[in-house]
């Protein structure tokens, strides 16, 4: 089962002026329960470790984003925002994986697969038995139907007043972070259904 879905921000490298990473939009699917933590459990002590969590996993990603990108030796330009007219290659966006341990941050080990593309990353939480193929594919997916339907690389898009249409298509793409083996023609059926649900 996939734990929780973020987009964030991506940071190019070696600019000084360039803000922190940015947790724009997550969802979280399960929660976690311990019996051996003896702090009371509160909604807004859940929340606040939900958040830590997930930021945590944001700021890892941008690492390995901006180590991949050095190692390839694109330049950090690659990262900055571009016209949201032109095509997004999704197949030379920088990926990748990386394990968490159990308590860092999250109580159960984890795998995250990740994708940057330009200042956006997109990452899915994994529980360690998921398939790891079929994930990268689902988040490539997502990914390309959030730039597609959302214009998420527009100078003017606010991902906070389209969070509802983020929902919409985990909704089909993600239900209840399950991952679905979907064929292309399956695929175009629930777009078609996204797009007359919510019209661009």
């Amino acid at each position: 089962m996939v734990h929780a879905f973020l987009i964030h921000t991506l940071r190019a490298p070696n600019l000084e002026d360039a803000s922190l990473c940015r947790v724009l939009y997550s969802c979280v699917f399960g929660t976690e329960k311990s019996a051996d933590d003896p702090r009371p459990h509160g909604a807004e002590r859940d929340r606040l470790l939900q958040k830590e969590q997930i930021l945590t996993v944001a700021r890892q990603v941008e690492s390995l984003c901006q180590l991949q990108q050095q190692a390839c030796g694109r330049p950090p330009t690659d990262l900055q925002p571009q016209s949201s007219d032109e095509p997004v290659p999704l197949h030379e966006a920088p990926h990748g994986a990386f394990y968490l341990a159990a308590g860092d941050p999250f109580q159960e080990p984890k795998i995250v697969v990740w994708l940057g593309v330009l200042p956006l990353g997109f990452a899915l939480v994994l529980d360690i038995h998921e398939n790891l193929l079929l994930a990268e594919s689902t988040l490539r997916l997502l990914a390309r139907l959030l730039l597609d339907h959302l214009r998420l690389l527009a100078p003017s898009t606010n991902l906070l007043l389209r969070a509802d249409r983020i929902e919409g298509i985990l909704a089909r793409f993600l239900p209840h972070g399950q991952l679905l083996f979907l064929n292309d023609q399956f695929v175009q059926d629930l777009e078609k259904e996204f797009s007359a649900a919510w019209p661009r």
